[in-house]
């Protein structure tokens, strides 16, 4: 045998270990991003952003105080839990954001909803109060052991849950299993409520019994109002949701004018701006484009005057007023009309 030919011949057996696939590092894609999720995550880093869990007359409410302590979940959930509550949430590929803002009396509001199909929406619950069994899925891991109810509501988007966090509230739970609950409202609102937990199918917002809060205060809150319930909406007339859609959980980010209370502050135009780069991603574009319309920084879409509209001309005018746009491009009579 020739040295030469020994030669190559290990140049080709080096070749074919290198080429043969058994012996080359598997190249892993990076997961595709969930522009949703995102959303999601950036807001629950904002300390006066306001979450809501529920329906149109049954919600629950997570808001923090500037300075109070939030610790993020243990087990890969997006949320947050204090000591008087918390938020968890998950995302799903039929899970649409939705931004909008609304009018109303001295100002406006925004918000962002996170919408399913009308069609995914589970169906309506359970009629009476019913034991569920431990709760696995509690924010707090030392919660887990404690008894779930059903409050048997019979809302479809969110099941209003009650949870036993003692032998007294196991009790006074279980005397009420396998009848209607008579006054839904008043059980809600009782000063010796147990933990409340509304849960629907983006997941859920926990107020504990121990985080009392202040009228005026931010925190964990619960309400329901038979009444409006009786209405049978799905949620608030003013938010443009497209059709088929239903918000099953809404997220309120820093205002300019409010605080995290809700009271009135000087306008600030970090939150305004923050705002409006939600709304031009996740937004109505034909309703966007209507307010840059309006602000003469584009074409009008030519959209038929409605309950829309006349929105946005409201909007655009309160928020001119606040000194978001100090110098409007469009004459003020295209800017004010609705």
């Amino acid at each position: 045998m020739s040295i030469r030919w020994s030669y190559e011949r290990r140049l080709k057996a080096r070749g074919a270990r290198r080429s043969d696939p058994r012996m080359t590092p598997a190249i892993v894609p990076p997961a595709p991003r969930d522009p949703v999720r995102d959303l999601i995550r950036d807001l629950l880093a904002e300390p006066e952003a306001g979450w809501s869990l529920g329906t149109f007359g049954a919600a629950a409410a997570f808001r923090r105080g500037p300075d109070e302590p939030a610790r993020p979940l243990a087990d890969g959930r997006l949320g947050l839990r204090t000591a008087r509550g918390g938020i968890a949430l998950g995302t799903r590929p039929d899970l649409v954001a939705v931004a909008y803002e609304t009018a109303v009396p001295g100002g406006w509001s925004h918000a962002v909803a996170l919408c399913l199909p009308e069609a995914a929406l589970p169906r309506p619950r359970r009629g009476a109060v019913t034991a569920l069994g431990p709760d696995h899925g509690a924010l707090d891991p030392g919660a887990r052991a404690d008894m779930l109810f059903d409050l048997g509501l019979g809302l479809g988007p969110v099941a209003i849950l009650a949870r036993a966090g003692d032998a007294e509230g196991l009790a006074r739970l279980q005397a009420r299993a396998g009848a209607p609950l008579p006054d839904p409202e008043g059980f809600v609102a009782a000063a010796d409520r147990p933990d409340f937990v509304f849960a629907g199918p983006l997941g859920r917002v926990e107020v504990l019994r121990r985080g009392a809060v202040p009228d005026g205060a931010p925190g964990p809150r619960a309400h329901m109002v038979p009444r409006v319930l009786r209405l049978g909406r799905r949620y608030v007339a003013t938010a443009p949701i497209p059709p088929g859609l239903v918000p099953c959980a809404h997220v309120e980010p820093p205002h300019p004018l409010r605080d995290g209370s809700g009271l009135p502050r000087p306008f600030r135009p970090g939150p305004h701006a923050a705002f409006q780069a939600l709304l031009a991603r996740w937004g109505d574009p034909a309703l966007v484009a209507l307010k840059r319309h309006r602000l003469g920084l584009g074409p009008d879409p030519g959209l038929a005057p409605d309950r829309r509209t006349r929105a946005v001309a409201r909007v655009v005018a309160a928020q001119i007023a606040a000194g978001a746009y100090p110098d409007p491009q469009g004459s003020c009579r295209e800017v004010t009309d609705s």
